[in-house]
């Protein structure tokens, strides 16, 4: 088979791999469309992968080809999107049902051979059918949308109050999705990109702010009658966004850590005793798991995706690539702001 190989730091092949071979409780998917999400990008440009020659891809829908021995809940033809976390179910966290937390895991795309391939073998769990009516591009956006919805429900969200979400990216976005449809009184989207926000706006967020324009703060003072918000989802993972967390925080509001810092975090005094004076409650999320495996957050993102209720939008995709082409979709990362939205690359099969 064909698939894009990150052979060295920058340095990204489309050339002939070993194709998997099936298993017993595997499944064998003809992958259509591979995702790139932001942990991606330093594995390719920051030597961040953990060995070469590596296929990354972890963000995936495809159609089954084959089936191993002993799987009955997916079937050849069936349309799935696939699962990249594999937990060990023996450590103490595995046992307790919080898979993401597992110590001895492995992971599609990180750990063993994503989905920027023409075929990936997965178990048979980490395979989620999806209804016939959802794109395999939709497919390709379950895990992004797991990820917003873990957090969701890590931060023990509940409808009735005012939330804010910090950052308009992909997982802020389906954030915005998910506490609307859970009961969210009033939505608000936080970014420094119009067309961001813009479709943060067309996807139900109530507001949407733009920290670069004056008079924003006076706009949150109106919104929130100066009290701030019950409920916050920090989904970018920079700096000025985690602050701006604590200043915009409700007296006992909710505050999650969804994005992930990619430099040093420090506060003054001043900054952190908001946490003290406003005894607001500050959780991390990650990944996007629950028991029984792979979990709810899987479950109504396909169950709620063919509803229409959660929505896809073209504004969500960035670029399209082929897969041939994934060196040159890498390398727009080395240009901030050349990205605005997810990359994908499609297998043509034809």
């Amino acid at each position: 088979m064909k698939a894009a190989v990150l052979v060295a730091n920058e340095d990204v092949r489309y050339m002939d791999y070993e194709e998997p071979l099936i298993q017993p409780g595997t499944v064998k998917v003809k992958v259509v469309v591979s995702g790139i999400c932001g942990s991606d990008v330093p594995r390719v440009l920051h030597n961040g992968a953990h060995f070469y020659p590596i296929v990354l891809g972890h963000e995936f829908s495809g159609e089954v080809v084959e089936i191993g021995e002993g799987v009955s809940s997916v079937k050849v033809g069936d349309r799935v999107a696939g699962v990249p976390l594999i937990p060990c179910m023996q450590c103490d966290s595995c046992l307790k049902g919080n898979f993401a937390l597992c110590r001895n895991y492995r992971f599609i795309g990180s750990r063993e051979q994503g989905s920027n391939a023409e075929y990936i073998v997965i178990p048979e769990k980490n395979a989620v059918v999806f209804d016939q009516s959802i794109s395999f591009e939709q497919g390709a956006m379950f895990e992004p949308s797991t990820v917003a919805l873990h957090g969701v429900l890590q931060n023990d969200f509940r409808g009735g109050g005012l939330t804010a979400i910090l950052g308009g990216g992909t997982i802020g976005i389906f954030t915005s999705q998910w506490v609307k449809l859970l009961g969210s009184r009033k939505t608000v989207v936080f970014d420094i990109n119009q067309e961001r926000l813009e479709l943060a706006k067309r996807l139900g967020a109530d507001e949407v702010i733009n920290t670069n324009e004056s008079g924003w703060l006076e706009k949150v003072q109106a919104i929130t009658n100066g009290k701030g918000f019950d409920y916050l989802f920090e989904t970018a993972g920079v700096i000025p966004t985690m602050k701006l967390s604590f200043e915009l925080a409700s007296n006992k509001a909710r505050i999650c850590f969804i994005g992930t810092p990619h430099s040093d975090l420090s506060f003054t005094p001043s900054e952190w005793e908001k946490l003290n004076r406003k005894e607001f409650y500050l959780t991390g999320s990650w990944m996007s798991y629950s028991a029984p495996f792979p979990g709810k957050e899987w479950l109504m993102t396909a169950e709620y995706f063919a509803s229409g209720k959660l929505q896809f939008d073209e504004g969500l995709v960035g670029k399209r690539f082929p897969m041939s082409q994934a060196q040159e979709a890498f390398m727009l990362y080395k240009n901030p702001g050349a990205v605005n939205g997810r990359i994908l690359l499609i297998n043509d099969f034809s």
